[in-house]
């Protein structure tokens, strides 16, 4: 079996995000946040890696990396598979502390991942560990080593203080920060939501143009989209039903059918040509279909689309030339 395509280059930043096995609280236990920062220090230096921001939870990390070599796998499996030994020696344990495969969206540098590292010294706050104006306490956390002098060199500040308003790299520009932080906390639910929800959510934080940009690093290298495996757990679904949606509108298009007009019926013949089109011509799902251009059950998908084979009517010369171009 071919390996699966990972989209790792120079230069790419990332969301990582895990949780510990079971939602278990891995970090709880003294020493075992202390141990994992020392770690990621470690993986940091090993593999050049600039790090935005971290935070260390009861039962979940976070991330924002930046790999000027592109090695986040290699990076991630020695940091987790390192940590772990440790912490199962320490503890006389056995088994995986981590519930499995990190999720790492892809970011746009710049605005975006400093976007994600406020997100990420903001968790404290939203898990009322911490009240936000003693948000620099939380031990656990980049925030805590930013005004250090010791500070270490893999620990990257300049993006974090040029998009919060081209602040200082000093005490005082710190506090500045810390007081800004303050502000998108007490910002209304709704619009917190608006800024901070995508941000550890879907396979990319970023602009529509670097989400372009992005598949079409992708689809250089030869991948293939309906098979591609992105860097972390969630990201293949969204992925694939965005890439279901692209042919879906380039076929409708090619047949000359409104897809904000489509009739009720479940069985229309406008639904079934759709859906007998994304069948021949990707890996849909029959839920996807069935979703989308509600066709009732999943079953009722496939019964529709063998219908339309078994009558030959995916032999059409306007069918044949919309499949042409759903497969490019």
């Amino acid at each position: 079996m071919a390996r699966a395509v990972r989209l790792e280059y120079p230069g790419a930043c990332y969301h990582v995000i895990n949780r510990g096995n079971y939602r278990r609280d891995v970090f709880a236990p003294k020493g075992a946040a202390e141990a994992f920062e020392g770690c990621l220090g470690e993986a940091a230096e090993k593999h050049g890696w600039r790090v935005h921001a971290w935070v260390i939870m009861r039962n979940h990390f976070h991330l924002a990396v930046e790999t000027p070599q592109p090695n986040l796998s290699l990076g991630m499996k020695w940091l987790q598979g390192t940590w772990a030994v440790r912490f199962n020696r320490f503890r006389g344990e056995l088994g995986r502390p981590f519930q499995g495969r990190y999720k790492a969206l892809h970011v746009e540098s710049g605005h975006a991942l400093a976007q994600v590292a406020n997100y990420i010294h903001l968790n404290p706050v939203r898990a009322k560990i911490v009240p936000v104006d003693r948000i620099a306490e939380f031990a656990r956390s980049s925030l805590a080593w930013f005004a250090r002098k010791d500070r270490p060199a893999w620990l990257e500040a300049a993006t974090v203080l040029a998009e919060s308003g081209g602040l200082p790299d000093t005490a005082a520009g710190w506090r500045k920060y810390g007081a800004y932080l303050g502000v998108l906390a007490e910002e209304d639910a709704k619009l917190r939501e608006e800024r901070f929800g995508r941000l550890s959510r879907g396979w990319m934080v970023g602009s529509k143009e670097f989400k372009k940009d992005l598949q079409k690093d992708l689809a250089s290298r030869g991948a293939d989209m309906e098979k591609a495996r992105l860097l972390g757990v969630g990201a293949v679904p969204e992925w694939r039903e965005e890439h279901w949606e692209g042919k879906l509108q380039k076929g409708a298009r090619a047949l000359k059918i409104r897809l904000d007009r489509l009739p009720s019926r479940k069985s229309a013949p406008e639904k079934v040509q759709l859906a007998a089109l994304l069948k021949a011509g990707t890996a849909v799902s029959n839920g996807w279909l069935a979703q989308r251009l509600s066709m009732g059950q999943p079953a009722s998908v496939s019964q529709f689309v063998r219908r339309f084979r078994l009558a030959k009517r995916d032999g059409a010369a306007a069918f044949q030339v919309a499949l042409s171009i759903v497969k490019t």
